[in-house]
């Protein structure tokens, strides 16, 4: 979700405020993904690298997650949306990370949309924290090391059980994938679009969903092998 910064300086405000309005396209994208029978999204809200930005902007968004938090979860929560946060939330306030636990304990049992929240994540760090947990397992004895295949090495990724993402979409008219979702994003199909977060819009969103059911998947077989993408 890029471009909240470059958004508010284009209308010569503080970046905070591009934050604050990116919140609003954060709200439209969920709601659309539900409508349209997205079954898992996932939002990068806040990457490990963000740590290293202005402590007053870092401080902001916090705040911002909290506001969020507060305000959104009772919502979701009457729209059947299961709440998930993945990344180092250690890191987080004690503060923060209650309000995650309740907002995560609240939605549990729903059934709709799987919303998962990225906050303090990134992809070499899953990828670590992953190959520590498979290389605990061998020495202690519950794992052997000919046992170890993607689907045990995936146990241990912030996303396990969920998934791998179909379709990776981008604003801010970057075009890489900034250490998100490093191995879960193998096969995704890629939209990178010059929209900035905030000004991103339901046609944007149904553009990337077009994109996406234009591909044909092939995972390395031919084109004869499969068919297109059925959306």
């Amino acid at each position: 979700m890029d471009g909240n910064g470059r958004w508010a300086r284009s209308k010569s405000k503080p970046r905070h405020s591009g934050h604050r309005a990116g919140v609003k396209t954060v709200r439209m994208s969920v709601e659309k993904a539900a409508e349209r029978g997205v079954e898992h999204l996932t939002l990068f809200a806040f990457s490990s690298e963000n740590w290293a930005r202005p402590e007053e902007e870092v401080s902001r968004l916090m705040g911002l997650f909290v506001e969020a938090l507060r305000r959104e979860v009772a919502e979701l929560h009457r729209n059947n949306v299961r709440l998930r946060f993945i990344g180092a939330l250690e890191q987080l306030s004690s503060g923060l990370r209650e309000k995650i636990a309740k907002a995560e304990a609240k939605t549990a049992s729903n059934t709709g949309l799987q919303l998962n929240v990225a906050i303090a994540y990134g992809g070499r760090w899953d990828i670590l924290v992953a190959a520590k947990g498979l290389a605990k397992r061998i020495a202690d004895g519950s794992l052997r090391i000919d046992e170890v295949d993607e689907r045990e090495f995936t146990v241990g990724l912030q996303l396990s059980g969920t998934p791998d993402p179909d379709l990776l979409i981008r604003t801010g008219g970057e075009q890489r994938i900034s250490n998100f979702l490093l191995w879960n994003l193998a096969y995704a199909e890629l939209w990178f679009t010059d929209v900035l977060w905030p000004d991103f819009d339901v046609r944007d969103f149904d553009a990337a969903l077009e994109h996406f059911c234009s591909k044909q998947r092939r995972y390395g077989h031919t084109g004869d092998q499969v068919e297109a993408v059925q959306c």
